[in-house]
């Protein structure tokens, strides 16, 4: 039978990509993904694994453990954050989280963690709350420069950013097909269109550009494109940095 899964996310986009993912999945099936307390409390008897954003608005996301633990209900949850403090692991430990899992994750590594709880026998598994790594280095090295250049994670162009960039290091001949292949795969993944999808990495670069690091654009686009007088093309700010993650990062 399989796992039901619900998605509690601030950037409803990453959970829309989980719930892709697992359409077609037949030991996890995504139940829904939300964005609240109020949202989430409404599916807690109906699923068996709960993801929750650690960085929902005010305490959402501990109330919603409370709720768990009130209730005393017997689910399996998975915490998720960009970054983590000691008081944080303090008040997941309280509510007896099965596991911190890192953001950004892919829905593979989600995959793997909801399994991991789970033996042959289909008890659940003891596990410390422990950073998952996991996810691929890769991802962890893109977010940090994404970060570094001021693009905010909640708009919909840093996401396709990111899975462009990743997509290059992984394919180096989409370098050539930016339009024709590299749009049309981003789109596909996030169910919209490669005009949108450009759109849209266009407006991130157009943010970055107002409200990133001078000196660092200075130094990733300097030689590419006068920073002082125009913004790089799409093309030219993904290529950009993935060339300069192959160079940091040595990948080949």
């Amino acid at each position: 039978m399989a796992k039901r899964l619900l998605v509690v996310d601030s950037n409803i986009q990453n959970g829309e990509a989980v719930w892709k993912y697992f359409k077609n999945s037949s030991s996890i099936e995504v139940v829904n993904v939300v964005s609240s307390k109020e949202e989430a409390v409404r599916y807690l008897r109906e699923v068996d694994v709960i993801v929750v954003d650690l960085l929902l608005n005010g305490l959402d996301s501990m109330m919603i453990f409370s709720s768990i633990k009130e209730q005393c209900l017997n689910k399996k949850v998975i915490a998720t954050s960009e970054f983590v403090t000691n008081d944080m692991i303090n008040s997941l430990n309280e509510y007896n989280i099965n596991y911190f899992i890192k953001k950004p994750y892919t829905p593979e590594s989600l995959e793997r963690v909801i399994n991991s709880l789970y033996i042959a026998n289909d008890t659940v598994k003891k596990m410390e709350i422990v950073n998952s790594e996991e996810s691929d280095e890769a991802v962890i090295k893109v977010t940090n420069m994404l970060h570094s250049l001021g693009i905010p994670s909640h708009i919909k162009g840093y996401n396709y950013i990111r899975d462009g960039i990743l997509k290059i290091l992984n394919n180096s001949h989409l370098v050539g097909s930016i339009t024709k292949e590299l749009y049309p795969e981003i789109a596909g993944s996030y169910n919209t269109t490669a005009s949108r999808v450009e759109r849209a990495i266009r407006h991130a670069i157009e943010v970055s550009w107002v409200r990133g690091d001078y000196h660092k654009m200075e130094e990733l686009f300097g030689n590419s494109v006068d920073v002082d007088r125009s913004k790089p093309t799409n093309a030219e700010f993904i290529v950009t940095l993935a060339d300069r993650l192959k160079i940091d990062s040595k990948y080949v």
